[in-house]
């Protein structure tokens, strides 16, 4: 049986614990190297769908930074 990648569990782990923020970009890093590694494991490695959520929940989590900053700079207080 095709061991778990660790960096799989590690993307789906940070996106969806996305620390502030922080773990959004953890996630990307670690789910785009895990999918290169397990693709390059010639089916020695397994977890390429933990590792696509975890993308996919970094790319959520960048999303949603990019809107909160967006609606603190146009939601500025008047004076």
């Amino acid at each position: 049986m095709p061991e778990l990648n660790g960096l799989a569990v590690a993307s789906l782990a940070f996106g969806v614990l996305w620390l502030a923020g922080a773990g959004a970009p953890l996630a990307l890093i670690c789910g785009y190297r895990a999918r290169r590694q397990i693709r390059n494991s010639d089916g020695g490695q397994r977890g390429s769908g933990l590792a696509t959520a975890g993308i996919i929940l970094g790319w959520l989590g960048i999303a949603l930074i990019a809107l909160v900053v967006i609606i603190a700079l146009f939601l500025k207080p008047s004076r």
